[in-house]
């Protein structure tokens, strides 16, 4: 049962209050803070409240009233416990910058999370960067080894790494220090550890540079800007003479002008490649025709009547063209502009009660992309990865109509790529990360566009630009 570190009270003023000072705190102070590796060491705190806090009876732990220390090396911890119904945690919650506040998931807090029905230990969770989604934990193997998960947003980049604990601790003058090798691990520096784990340990992932999304950021203000002038329409674009078009028809539209989410996109990388093209807008035709390998002979007949693999093409055809005029020929290429790589094998699935299980994520499908339930980790991931683009989003999923004794022969399940999203993963000033999402004339949200399980999106690349137009 995983506990919930941070209990949902009833919201009264007192409460509201105090959420929107730690708001405004977590504003206030960069989260990333420092490299992992000048995080301050707390095991010496640690080690000396051992007895009473890490391996007492669980019922003594839990009645330890909680208390601020200061450690040597800057920096204050807030030591406390969390309950849940069959385990219950203690944390060494780290302070942010001067604020009095101590949330469990700031850089360098460290958590134990043990049994209450005999206390056996759990895992441990320590928080690299001030993100509540970006943790490692550690959990028991034998009495050699114990097991490394890394995991981002629901994500596991790393999953039972076998740590082999120092040798040291076999001895038997050990015995009497501890219990078990695993209980090493709760007064040993959190830097050995990650030594032990070697060079499988991706710690860049735990260090991201904001100074390199400065572009992201600025043309991510500059779309925001121009937002309030467009509206929505079915089948809406603007032409390569600046006229309203109808995509299928080329033919005007009348009124005023809209765009659908093809229309949205393209209105986009117009923007981006203004300066590049001589002010020119990209023209439509070319931007629908087939580009790389998708469908089969089975699709083949379906092509004109349910243009199955229309957002596909179009994306794939508007990154290609960014890729090339920015950046280069090759950069128009395929295996340039798709993203086909991905970071990690299984995800973590929560229902509504807040239960989670483990899935196995299946990676890039050809044709399709990937499943829409690992869209966060694997922009986390790109972002880290390779600054400096944004990603035009294909989504699909199977579709067809079937069987009924009114329609007896049904009608054959295709995959369809029927919608476009932009979007744009960078991390703020402060350190956080986030991904601001605009599809069909607007701005939505990543948890809007994600909350779809079983589509599929594919991504392809689009060279961000601080210059928008």
């Amino acid at each position: 049962m995983e506990i919930r570190l941070s209990p949902q009270p009833r919201l009264t003023g007192r409460t509201v209050r105090i959420s929107l000072s730690l708001f405004m705190v977590v504003l206030a102070f960069p989260l990333f803070a420092v490299s992992t590796r000048k995080i301050v060491d707390d095991s010496v705190l640690r080690r000396a409240l051992k007895e009473s806090w890490l391996i007492a009876e669980p019922v003594k732990v839990l009645n330890n009233i909680p208390k601020i220390y200061t450690l040597d090396g800057g920096g204050r911890v807030e030591v406390r416990t969390a309950e849940g119904r069959e385990e219950f945690s203690v944390i060494f919650a780290r302070e942010i910058g001067n604020s009095g506040i101590f949330p469990y998931w700031s850089q360098g807090s460290w958590l134990l999370t043990r049994k209450k029905d005999g206390g056996e230990a759990v895992r441990i969770q320590i928080f690299l960067r001030s993100d509540q989604n970006t943790y490692i934990q550690l959990r028991k193997l034998n009495n050699d080894k114990c097991l490394l998960d890394m995991v981002i947003y629901d994500a596991y980049f790393l999953k039972s790494l076998p740590i082999t604990l120092p040798s040291i601790l076999r001895e038997e003058r050990m015995k009497n220090i501890y219990a078990d090798s695993f209980e090493w691990i709760y007064t040993a520096p959190v830097e050995d550890i990650l030594t032990l784990a070697g060079e499988k340990f991706k710690r860049w992932y735990f260090e991201p540079d904001p100074e390199l999304y400065g572009d992201a950021r600025r043309f991510i203000g500059e779309v925001r800007k121009r937002l309030r002038g467009l509206s929505y329409g079915d089948d809406g674009a603007i032409d390569e003479n600046g006229r309203y078009v109808l995509i299928n028809t080329l033919k005007g539209q009348t009124g005023k002008g809209e765009l659908n989410c093809s229309g949205f996109a393209k209105w986009i990388v117009d923007g981006i490649l203004w300066n590049h093209n001589g002010g020119k807008r990209l023209t439509i035709p070319p931007l629908k025709e087939p580009f790389g390998q998708r469908g089969s002979s089975f699709s083949d007949p379906f092509e004109r009547l349910r243009d199955p693999y229309f957002g596909l093409d179009w994306t794939r055809n508007l990154a290609s063209i960014a890729g090339k005029t920015i950046k280069g020929p090759a950069y128009g290429e395929l295996e340039e502009i798709e993203v086909q790589k991905w970071h990690f094998s299984d995800i973590i699935l929560r229902d509504r009660q807040g239960k989670t299980s483990d899935f196995s994520f299946p990676g890039y499908l050809p044709g399709a992309g990937f499943g829409i339930e690992g869209l966060i980790p694997l922009l986390y991931a790109l972002a880290i990865d390779e600054p400096g683009y944004i990603y035009l989003a294909s989504v699909n999923e199977e579709r067809g109509a079937p069987v009924t004794p009114a329609n007896l022969r049904g009608t054959p399940r295709l995959r369809e790529h029927f919608h476009i999203g932009i979007l744009a993963p960078y991390f703020d000033e402060g350190g956080r990360f986030q991904v601001a999402v605009f599809e069909s004339a607007e701005e939505t949200s990543i948890n809007s566009f994600k909350n779809h399980p079983g589509r599929y999106v594919n991504l392809v690349r689009v060279p961000v630009q601080a210059v928008f137009y």
